[in-house]
């Protein structure tokens, strides 16, 4: 395994090469936090880098990490402890922001623009978003709002993330790791332990309810989708909310029953083999003997924290599947 690292000067205008100790974690999650890296080096007479230095990670050829250093501390071993993040980092920022008729790809976009962030291939969401007011909040939650608005109106989950040093934004689809007939598969061979869990007690509704104060006809407007047959399994499992103006009430009312009426599936995976085209939002297959079951389909990567040690690559995952939830 070839593992280079490399780390900027203040100014940008050197790079090096530092002897790493104890390896390499580069952790990503699916939603509200960035990229992470973090790593030990030796300090030395010519390593020479501060807060704000770029950070450049490749794993045999593979761009893995783009991003900048954040925090370091040392110890009395003259070890560095090293946090970088990469560009997601930024939008931990506040701000307000008013906007209409645009789709998320339209907001990341401008949302870039303003704070100057490098944009990569940013999938068309296609969802209109009539109008929004965001006051006072990250622009992570901004964005986050406006993929949560796509996926509960049209069933269609987009994936945002950093892939090395540029915003992009994929649809669910264009994350499958490997091709027909290759996809990087899951088992008992390739993952040391693993914790499963199903459940109906949190992301679960049989019954969706949503209501719109029409001020034109002076009424409140109702619109449910249930599953009679779930409902007399699991009992009633409301979830309500309210529309803002624009909306296809029925339509979404639809679109949500179908997203959240099932079981949630979570899956922890500790060690498994590593896999650089692994990362937060990816969909891996995953096929896994349970005792009275057996696992056997894509589940959809939340957390990704890959390990690279003494020439050795390892992963741990938190994998959801049975249902696509924002």
């Amino acid at each position: 395994m070839d593992v280079e690292l490399l780390i900027g000067n203040e100014m940008g205008t050197r790079a090096f090469l530092p002897a790493v100790e104890e390896g390499i974690e580069w952790q990503t999650d699916r939603r509200g936090a960035p990229g992470k890296l973090t790593f030990k080096v030796l300090t030395d007479d010519v390593l020479d880098f501060s807060e704000g230095s770029a950070v450049r990670l490749r794993v045999d050829g593979d761009e893995i990490f783009y991003g900048f250093v954040f925090k370091q501390s040392r110890d009395k071993d003259r070890l560095i402890n090293v946090t970088a993040y990469d560009q997601l980092r930024y939008l931990k920022n506040k701000d307000t922001i008013v906007y209409e008729n645009k789709t998320a790809s339209q907001l990341i976009n401008m949302v870039a623009a303003d704070y100057a962030l490098r944009v990569g291939e940013v999938e068309d969401s296609r969802f209109v978003i009539g109008s929004r007011v965001e006051e006072n909040t990250s622009l992570f939650e901004m964005i986050e709002n406006a993929l949560d608005q796509t996926l509960t109106n049209t069933g269609e989950l987009y994936v945002f993330y950093d892939d090395f040093g540029k915003l992009t934004l994929r649809h669910m689809s264009r994350m499958y790791v490997g091709r027909p007939g290759a996809y990087l598969m899951i088992d008992e061979e390739t993952g040391e332990n693993y914790d499963y869990t199903t459940s109906i007690d949190e992301g679960t509704y049989n019954k969706i309810k949503l209501t719109y104060d029409n001020e034109k006809t002076g009424y409140r407007d109702v619109y449910i989708a249930q599953d009679t047959g779930n409902i007399n399994r699991w009992g009633v499992l409301q979830h309500f909310d309210t529309l803002n103006e624009g909306e296809n009430g029925q339509a979404k009312a639809d679109a949500l029953l179908k997203l959240y009426n099932k079981k949630t599936r979570s899956l922890k995976i500790t060690n498994a083999m590593g896999d650089n085209r692994v990362r937060a939002g990816s969909l891996v297959m995953v096929c896994l003997g349970l005792g009275d079951m057996k696992l056997n389909h894509f589940m959809l990567v939340e957390s990704c924290k890959h390990i690279y040690r003494q020439g050795e690559h390892w992963m741990d995952l938190t994998l959801r599947g049975g249902e696509i939830v924002g």
